[in-house]
């Protein structure tokens, strides 16, 4: 009987029973990834209560390996040098599949790089437990983790254990590192190449909606339309409703007075909510571009297929675009006074967060001769914008 117990585990389920608790478990894992490691460590978002910290740091050190301090180091530095040659895991420069089936073995060649450590890991924990067992003896998590599936559930156990060891290399370090940077949709027009792949953030714990979590990196919250769900969030709310979580920061939301005068508080309103004046400016620009191809059709027909040819290119900077398409941008904006200006513009306003020489003053002024010209352009969708931007608060 007791040679039977050692085989079969402690316990027996049908077979759909060792699916919901291989699906139990790596969602605990994806949880302790989502809200310990990047919410609260990488990002400092939210301060978690000694009890909860130390149960995400023993599972993740059991179901991962991972290191506290090279996964927030390693992270911080992606936000730091987003698409570029030094960007750890960026498929717009190393490519899609390499960053998909290679993830893992990319964040272990950036963790062996004592320069992203040093210059990007302060601050995570660094106690007896952290030097002594955890980053010094991160397989032996791993095993202990096998041992613990075999006696629960018998040589199914092995299988559930694998299940874990891949779920996080393949959803995180391939998934998100990869298809969220490459396909979806984007909220925001944030610098980099960051999508939301779904609105329901559940498999992966909100992580799904990563473009929202590029506009807003310090944010406790990755959701912000109101279509989007992200689990995660409500684990933190779970969390902080027992005691066991603070939320330090979330998204701003806009607030609107009457419109008024340009002055201080409303460039510094206009810069924390640079993300929603840029969601608000394309649909300017789009009603724009509807006026004037309707203009066209009317008056100049033979140019209708140069202003639908540059839809595509409209809400992307100019920087951006190949030679070839930047020509043929420029070649389409000649055919509308009305859209040129208010393309133009729109990198003139992007220019006032951008820069970092410019006194405050400075830029005081110049948002204010950017709203007059808006409003004296007699661009109807540019005007209403105008006064739009003039009523953030």
């Amino acid at each position: 009987m007791e040679l039977n117990l050692l085989f079969s585990g402690v316990f027996d389920l049908p077979w759909w029973g060792y699916v919901l608790v291989a699906l139990g478990l790596t969602h605990i894992t994806i949880v302790s990834v989502t809200v310990f490691l990047h919410r609260c460590q990488a990002h400092r978002a939210l301060d978690l209560h000694p009890v909860a910290s130390h149960f995400f740091r023993l599972w993740l050190w059991m179901t991962t390996g991972m290191v506290t301090k090279e996964w927030a180091a390693i992270h911080r530095k992606h936000h730091a040098k987003c698409e570029t040659a030094d960007d750890p895991h960026s498929p717009q420069v190393l490519g899609l599949r390499k960053v998909l089936f290679q993830g893992t073995e990319l964040y272990r060649r950036e963790s062996r790089n004592a320069e992203t450590l040093e210059r990007y890991g302060h601050g995570t924990p660094d106690d007896w437990l952290e030097r002594n067992l955890y980053t010094g003896h991160s397989m032996l998590g791993i095993g202990l983790m096998m041992v613990i599936g075999i006696v629960l559930f018998g040589p199914i156990g092995i299988t559930i254990w694998a299940v874990q060891m891949a779920w996080i290399p393949f959803w995180a370090a391939g998934v998100i590192n990869g298809i969220g940077h490459f396909w979806g949709y984007r909220n925001w027009t944030t610098e980099d190449a960051s999508t939301n792949i779904v609105p329901w953030g559940i498999i992966i714990g909100g992580e799904e909606l990563h473009n929202n979590h590029h506009a807003y990196a310090t944010s406790a919250k990755l959701s912000n339309k109101w279509y989007e769900f992200d689990i995660g969030w409500m684990y933190i709310r779970l969390l902080e409703a027992f005691g066991l979580a603070q939320v330090k920061k979330v998204a701003p939301t806009p607030r609107f007075t009457e419109a008024k005068a340009v002055d201080s508080e409303t460039l510094q309103a206009v810069i924390t909510h640079r993300y929603d004046v840029l969601a608000k400016y394309a649909k300017s620009l789009k009603h724009t571009y509807t006026e004037e191809l309707g203009k066209l059709r009317r008056f100049a027909p033979h140019d209708v297929h140069v202003l639908q040819s540059l839809k595509r290119w409209l809400h992307r900077d100019e920087k951006s675009l190949c030679e070839t398409d930047r020509a043929n941008l420029r070649h389409g904006l000649s055919k509308s006074r009305a859209l040129h200006t208010v393309y133009s513009m729109r990198a003139e306003l992007v220019s006032l967060w951008e820069r970092s020489s410019a006194s405050r003053e400075q830029l005081v002024r110049q948002l204010q001769d950017w709203c007059h010209r808006a409003e004296a352009s007699g661009i109807h969708p540019l005007v209403e914008f105008s006064r739009r931007l003039r009523s953030y608060a």
